[in-house]
């Protein structure tokens, strides 16, 4: 029998939230501020930005026992086998000694066809841990990446205090779904959460599956937000939503970067291209969810643009690459760093570990670019 003590959820205890917004019954852990929410009415970019990837609850206690309420949010999509429930990582002193779930919460059905969405409400669930070692240490619970997680209440057998600062430098990292986490097993292993845990660096992900367009208000977000090394990881959502030409696509870059720059002049800033994507490669978009996929279960997509459209401007991943390469060459900044995301993972990879829904990688692969950001930008450009 526990004598538990309650702890409020406050944010000295959360890290890589931008913001904690009060509800009824806890708290939701956001990665855009409440300006920014107010100013789109996107309902894609409101999901996923509550998709709390990279975010995790940090103390130090000599609690043996830990429970967290969590009221999450599941997607399901109509026709699709229904995914797992998040996983949530539990460490102690930075290594994994568990790993749960919570069944249960609210349920946010996605008609794929016609884009609908139906909500349904549900109760909260309990993440549980035991056998904790009775010493001084900190448990970090790193939240499932792409599952929405209401805090609600934190219980531990002994008192807990904020973790305490380690000296970590802050990497600020922006980017699609792949840097969000797509098809990553847990939250721990998405490439961004390996590569800052090899480098030894706190992170702030800021990748937004599907949203990675450009917003002034992202780039505001970046240009507000302590850090000590910045990374943009563009161009892939920018194909997949046929968003802009490529004429407007190039000043777009240009000033993402000045408005970053206007809070961080000198740090580090590595801009990656899009990782290797064969339907994009010289194909345009906009990407399309695949319905004859869909009919037999599956989650896939397709590329539907027209390269004879390119002439036009339409943009392709290959073109992409071509104009931000120049861009930070012709920025002529020497904080500024340029690496191309096939170097993270390009055609011999492909063969190797192809796309399995031909947009994102697999969880093994996600592990692989982690390995080579790690060498490439904290052994590279984020060294010089």
């Amino acid at each position: 029998m526990h004598n538990w003590i309650t702890t409020p959820i406050t944010a000295d205890l959360v890290r890589g939230a931008v913001e904690l917004e009060p509800t009824e019954t806890g708290v939701l852990p956001h990665r855009l501020p409440a300006w920014v929410r107010r100013q789109y009415d996107d309902p894609q970019l409101e999901m996923v930005e509550s998709q709390p990837a990279g975010v995790r609850l940090a103390f130090g206690t000599r609690a043996t026992a830990v429970e967290l309420d969590t009221r999450p949010t599941k997607r399901v999509y109509t026709g699709a086998p229904p995914p797992p429930d998040g996983v949530y990582d539990v460490l102690v002193d930075g290594q994994l000694v568990d790993q749960a779930t919570v069944t249960g919460g609210n349920v946010l059905t996605i008609d794929l066809a016609t884009g609908a969405t139906a909500r349904q409400d549900g109760p909260a669930g309990t993440v549980r841990v035991a056998g904790l070692p009775d010493v001084s240490k900190t448990v970090e619970i790193w939240l499932p990446h792409t599952e929405t997680t209401e805090l609600v209440a934190l219980r531990t057998d002994a008192p807990v205090e904020p973790a305490a600062d380690q000296g970590r430098r802050t990497w600020l990292h922006h980017g699609s779904s792949i840097s969000h986490g797509s098809n990553a097993t847990s939250p721990t292993t998405t490439w961004v959460s390996r590569a800052a845990s090899l480098a030894g660096v706190d992170v702030i992900n800021l990748g937004f599956g599907g949203s990675a367009l450009l917003q002034p208000f992202i780039a505001r977000t970046m240009r507000d937000t302590p850090a000590d090394l910045i990374s943009v990881k563009l161009g892939i959502n920018v194909v997949n939503a046929d968003a802009m030409r490529r004429r407007a696509f190039v000043p777009a870059v240009h000033g993402f970067l000045d408005t970053i720059r206007e809070g961080h002049p000198t740090t580090p800033l590595l801009v990656v291209s899009p990782v290797l994507c064969p339907m994009h490669e010289d194909t345009p978009g906009p990407t399309m969810w695949d319905l004859d996929a869909l009919a037999r279960g599956e989650l896939r997509f397709q590329a539907t643009g027209d390269p004879a459209d390119i002439p036009a401007g339409k943009l392709t991943l290959n073109l992409i690459r071509e104009d931000l390469a120049r861009i930070v060459a012709d920025r002529a900044d020497p904080n500024l760093h340029y690496l191309d995301g096939r170097e993270l993972y390009g055609a011999g990879d492909n063969t190797e570990h192809p796309l399995p829904d031909d947009l994102h990688p697999d969880a093994e692969t996600h592990q692989l670019m982690a390995d080579r950001f790690t060498k490439l930008a904290f052994d590279g450009a984020f060294a010089s």
